[in-house]
């Protein structure tokens, strides 16, 4: 058999534990990845099952806001593009005004496509209440009548938040408490002065006499 290694059982023992060490990081290594891999199941389950039930939410509140801006035959919905994949798959938005039958919502007149988008910021409003809500001239594409639905839904949620809206519309002006017109004093420098219409009654007298 020729030499014998005298080393050969240090070795082997010095092997032998390394192989024990890394046998059992890998059983831990297996053990984490099961671990993980069940968390991940747990966690997608859940944020499918809150996401689809904020999303019915949204989209029963998108109807119902939807129709208050147009009319309660028009039709409109929320629809998942891939049910079995909610939450990576496009969702797509229907709004389809009386005597209209768009393929998209970019076959909507400018005034349609804002109504829509104000409906559906509203939908998500009440699926979790803001104490603020921005608004920056989305009125600028409405017309009169447009204008008029858009400030009843406005005064409508006011009770429960407050709206700072961007206007040069003077409809829009006309329904708000308080007005903050910003003026140029000096060459490059604005100002700002406020009208608190909550101070004031409203009279009649000017109506009555337009009237």
């Amino acid at each position: 058999y020729g030499e014998i290694n005298p080393l050969a059982l240090e070795a082997y023992d010095e092997m032998k534990s390394r192989y024990d060490v890394i046998q059992i990081q890998r059983e831990d290594i297996i053990k984490a990845k099961e671990s993980l891999l069940e968390t991940i199941k747990e966690i997608e389950e859940t944020a499918t099952s809150n996401f689809l039930e904020s999303f019915n939410k949204v989209r029963l509140h998108f109807q119902t806001v939807f129709r208050s801006l147009f009319t309660e035959d028009d039709d409109c919905d929320l629809v998942l593009m891939d049910e079995l994949d909610p939450l990576e798959c496009d969702i797509d938005i229907i709004a389809k005004p009386k005597g209209k039958r768009p393929k998209s919502i970019s076959q909507l007149s400018g005034g349609e496509k804002t109504l829509t988008a104000i409906a559906l910021l509203f939908s998500l409003y009440l699926l979790k209440p803001a104490p603020f809500c921005i608004f920056d001239e989305v009125d600028a594409p409405l017309d009169d009548i447009n204008i008029e639905k858009f400030n009843k839904i406005v005064r409508q949620f006011s009770a429960e938040s407050q709206f700072i809206i961007i206007t040069h519309n003077k409809l829009t002006m006309a329904e708000v408490d308080v007005l903050y017109g910003v003026y140029m004093e000096e060459q490059g420098i604005s100002g700002v002065t406020a009208v608190d219409f909550r101070k004031y009654d409203y009279d009649t007298i000017m109506t009555e006499m337009q009237g």
